[in-house]
């Protein structure tokens, strides 16, 4: 067992547990996290991603020692319900989620490629998006609010 420290949607948090434990576990379990979500286990779906110091991860397969010292940043610490992210708002005024289990994944993702390519073009997008799954089919949907959030940010 080891403490391992780090800052969660802009709190300090600290966590006791086995180091190589998944980070997907320690938010949920340990913190009480609602998202992310346990989709695949092996890093293929997406559900699981959270940005570490601004990056986009899949904290399934990311062990809890390598949080330490870093910022998180989970779905619910992108925005708030009184200030949503764009990409949050977006995803409500296009109706994209169906069973949302997927909606973490897809949200987290997008808003850390905006953020490093806001100009980035439908092609560049798709790339970016290519690894995550919905099993309810709402790409078309999902491609949609991600641009009506990318015009919003612009």
């Amino acid at each position: 067992m080891a403490t391992v420290r780090f800052t969660l949607n802009g709190k300090p948090v600290s966590v006791n547990a086995e180091p190589d434990m998944p980070l997907l576990y320690a938010l949920r379990d340990e913190l009480k996290q609602d998202n992310p979500h346990f989709g695949c286990g092996v890093a293929q779906c997406g559900a699981c991603t959270v940005h570490v110091d601004d990056e986009p991860v899949r904290s399934c397969v990311l062990p809890l020692s390598a949080a330490r010292g870093k910022r998180v940043t989970t779905l619910s610490g992108l925005g708030t319900p009184q200030k949503p992210h764009p990409l949050q708002w977006a995803f409500v005024e296009e109706q994209v989620p169906q069973c949302g289990y997927c909606v973490n994944g897809w949200v987290m993702t997008a808003a850390a490629f905006l953020k490093k390519n806001p100009k980035a073009n439908d092609a560049e997008l798709r790339e970016a998006l290519a690894g995550l799954k919905c099993r309810c089919g709402t790409h078309v949907s999902i491609l949609r609010a991600i641009k009506r959030a990318q015009a919003a940010m612009a």
